[in-house]
């Protein structure tokens, strides 16, 4: 065929953009002396053009096309030297995918080609490879990034008044009944009105998303026939999977979102921009690497290797400007055209290290900052990676929320029976001010979370002591061995009722502490009803039904399960005072002098310095003045909530829990009791100061306060469970 016509275009914006006219192709590479736009037809197996770019400006390869339009394939081929120990890795036999491409046609089929060096050398990665890896690659595609949003409003959920559920795209809806099979693992699938209505009735505020940018598996998991279900092993940062766009459309992906924000649910997406698929210098050439290896990643001082912060084989080098500009705009992107509300860094350390160094003052914070469009957005961080000082837990600035894996353990080990626990579940119970308060940051800093993608579910943390990840053909060595879990008695599933009935208790223990401590509640999706991986915490190539959530044999327990999950969230929802927006400060802030929260033991007494250090001690009260605090509604005044009392006890058997003796009439009502199998409490009793209850072991305990105060009983006006 004819050359297709080719004019100067310009060098902004990166990528391939459509104007209505033509397509706009913009490169960057600083070390390149050739770049070769490739075109395929609609199939993408045949190569119909190859058209060098004829200007480079400002370190940009760029071109114009007028021909060209929507739908159309591409990718490219580098020129420029092959000197691996100089850190230059191109080769133009490789066809390259744009960093900048907005969706993929196709998956990446493994085969040696795709390498740039002939693998079995023997100099290793310094041989040079010289056949064509295009039949092997995905190719770009050019989009109509147009889409009808009509009046599309955010949700912009307050962060004390979030509650996040994690979920995978795929896992959530390949066996869901009520989605249709051909939707089924699709972001259709979570735009379905059975999925939404589930989430709103569970009263969920927010979805987090495992990664859905483009992503390709490590090369042996295909050969073991497993795949990277879990997504961490991205290739491009501005296009969806096509594992989740069966028609190629990215308006599939908005239409999720859009039906999300219809229901005031936020969409969260976890993101990877900390490394590649590429992997080490013996990984694949499939973008990068054969782009601008030496601007793209972080070099040891011999450029022939990565440093690696990820544990992955390569590092993304955001200390570039070029590369910092990558993720920015990807950021924005996602953020203005696709209308996500928040993301989660996944390794965020390696993102702010300026050469070897973590810092608070790096580009990447600063960049993100100052930038408009993400004045709005929600920005969490997994505070640690596996570079020097990479555990930066509490060590993010004001703006960021981070995963608190310190809340994770506590809890965990306090439930599981560890004693000298109570200071510590303290502080993780009342926000962690002890790690986030500072520089003017607020409990919701803290996103608690007991479970994660990455882990036990949580019917597997009180069913297994050890991982069980046989089937991912790594002879159980992967995966985390320090779980603090406890299986009760019998590893695995087990039909003793005594072990079930207790098991079932420890579920409600760990979610009623979750969904009424201070700080931003994050739940796993299926958790809520029992869902198990078998015993297996690292289940991230498990595209199968250990990993999908399995809704249509749920057990009649865990269906109460559900059920007392759903009721805690909305009485969280319900009441402030398990919300507030800063921190405790255990002073009288209200008339009826009560502190803000008041620390109690069994005996009904004030906690002391003494009951804190006491190693032995397995048992934890608190109250929650519900007018003491700075509470506010939209409208400035008082919003005055209803006083909780809170009793946990983690000992081995029951114990007489004193009411405390406070200064205010309070009586006390039961509303939650996780030793009853419903985990709820329906009787009217009242207790008063000196009364005991009869806290049973392993068990979690909560009243509300149905005494009137000043005339008025704000209890009866806001009622328990009631959504707000």
């Amino acid at each position: 065929m004819a050359s297709p016509r080719i004019w100067p275009g310009t060098p902004y914006p990166l990528g391939a953009t459509w104007d209505g006219r033509g397509v706009n192709f913009a490169l960057f590479s600083a070390h390149a002396e050739k770049v070769e736009l490739c075109l395929f037809d609609h199939s993408g197996h045949h190569e119909r053009a190859r058209i060098v770019l004829p200007e480079y400006t400002d370190e940009v390869w760029h071109g114009y096309l007028p021909d060209a339009r929507p739908d159309l394939l591409y990718g490219y081929r580098v020129h420029g030297p092959y000197d691996p120990p100089n850190g230059l890795r191109f080769n133009p036999n490789k066809l390259l995918i744009d960093p900048y491409a907005k969706a993929l046609h196709g998956q990446l089929q493994w085969n040696d080609v795709v390498f740039g060096y002939r693998l079995g050398g023997p100099r290793d990665d310094l041989g040079f490879d010289r056949r064509d890896s295009a039949r092997y690659m995905p190719k770009c595609r050019v989009v109509e990034t147009a889409f009808t949003w009509h009046d599309d409003r955010p949700p912009h959920t307050a962060w004390e008044e979030s509650i996040v559920l994690e979920l995978h795209v795929r896992g959530f809806t390949m066996m869901h009944p009520e989605v249709n099979p051909g939707q089924r693992g699709n972001f259709a699938a979570l735009a379905t009105p059975a999925v939404i209505d589930y989430l709103v009735e569970l009263g969920v505020t927010a979805v987090e998303l495992l990664p859905v940018h483009a992503a390709v598996p490590e090369r042996q998991l295909p050969q073991r026939r497993l795949t990277n279900y879990w997504g961490y092993s991205s290739i491009g940062f501005f296009a969806p999977d096509p594992r989740y766009l069966p028609t190629g459309s990215i308006a599939e992906f908005k239409t999720m979102v859009q039906r999300l924000h219809d229901a005031r649910i936020e969409v969260f997406l976890d993101v990877v921009y900390n490394h590649t698929a590429e992997g080490s210098h013996l990984g694949p050439t499939l973008s990068f690497r054969g782009i601008d290896n030496l601007s793209y990643y972080r070099l040891q001082d011999d450029r022939r290797y990565y440093a690696d912060y990820t544990g992955t084989g390569n590092s993304l080098n955001l200390d570039h400007p070029r590369v910092l500009q990558l993720v920015t705009d990807s950021l924005r992107y996602w953020t203005t055209e696709m209308h996500v509300d928040g993301f989660r860094f996944d390794l965020a350390p390696t993102l702010a290290r300026e050469g070897d160094e973590y810092s608070q003052g790096s580009a990447f914070f600063d960049t993100i900052r100052q930038d408009p469009a993400l004045a709005r957005v929600k920005l969490i961080a997994e505070p640690w990676d596996v570079g020097p000082g990479g555990y930066q837990l509490g060590n993010f600035p004001p703006g960021w929320a981070e995963w608190n894996g310190q809340y994770r353990d506590t809890v965990r080990r306090f439930w599981k029976g560890d004693g000298g626990l109570v200071a510590d579940m303290g502080s993780r119970l009342a926000g962690s001010s002890d790690i986030y308060g500072y520089r003017g940051r607020r409990p919701w800093a803290s996103i608690n979370f007991i479970t994660a993608h990455d882990g036990f579910t949580l019917q597997d943390l009180v069913s297994y002591n050890d991982k069980h990840n046989e089937a991912n053909g790594e002879d159980n060595r992967d995966g985390h061995d320090a779980n603090f879990s406890w299986n009760g008695g019998i590893e695995g599933p087990t039909d003793d009722p005594a072990i079930v009935a207790l098991r079932d208790r420890q579920k409600r223990n760990l979610m009623a502490t979750l969904l009424l401590s201070l700080g931003v509640p994050m739940l796993l999706a299926g958790d809520e009803f029992g869902r198990t991986q078998q015993g297996n915490n690292n289940a991230y190539c498990q595209d199968n039904e250990i990993s999908w959530l399995d809704w249509q044999h749920v057990r009649p327990e865990d269906e109460a399960l559900r059920e007392f999950v759903r009721k805690l969230i909305h009485l969280r929802r319900r009441h402030r005072v398990f919300s507030r927006p800063r921190f405790f400060r255990g002073e009288v802030l209200s008339e009826d002098g009560l502190k803000d929260i008041t620390w109690v033991t069994p005996t009904g007494e004030e906690a002391t310095d003494a009951d804190w250090r006491n190693p032995e001690a397995q048992t934890l009260g608190y109250v929650l003045g519900g007018a003491a605090g700075e509470f506010y509604t939209t409208g400035g005044q008082r919003d005055i909530d209803a006083s909780f009392l809170v009793m946990m006890s983690a000992y081995h058997e029951d114990i007489d829990f004193r009411f405390p003796r406070l200064g205010a009439t309070l009586a006390w009502q039961a509303l939650v009791d996780t030793a009853e199998p419903s985990g709820i409490v329906s009787d009217d009793k009242l207790y008063v100061t000196g009364h005991a209850y009869r806290l049973r072991a392993r068990s979690f305990a909560l009243f509300i306060n149905r005494a009137a105060a000043n005339g008025r009983s704000p209890a009866a006006e806001r009622g328990g469970w009631e959504r707000r």
